[in-house]
């Protein structure tokens, strides 16, 4: 699922744990990585926390999310929106923040 992707980029670039997030959520850290890496849909509830935690609004999680579904129309239409994706997803890269609190890499 992309919406998962797109929480865990935002995570990764804020440099946050997923413990860390997961205590601030107010679910499990296994909870978040199962959303993380799209085993799970979240709800907009947690959405919305996301968004609280990282002052942004739940619109721009979603509009992210459309952008890595692949079968999106709207992934055409939004170039700015797909190097943003890019230089997100670089960034967890070369920085092996995607790793979660055991070290374990969580990067796709």
């Amino acid at each position: 699922m992309a919406i998962g992707e797109a929480l865990r980029l935002i995570r990764v670039l804020h440099d946050k744990k997923s413990r860390e997030l997961a205590e601030e959520v107010g679910i499990s850290a296994s909870y978040l990585s199962e959303i993380e890496n799209g085993h799970k849909r979240p709800s907009l509830e947690i959405i919305t926390k996301y968004a609280e935690v990282f002052d942004v609004r739940p619109s721009v999680i979603l509009f992210f999310s459309e952008g890595l579904d692949e079968d999106s129309e709207a992934r055409k239409y939004s170039g700015i929106r797909a190097k943003l994706l890019l230089f997100m997803s670089s960034v967890a890269r070369c920085t092996g923040l995607g790793e979660d609190d055991n070290g374990v890499s969580d990067l796709k």
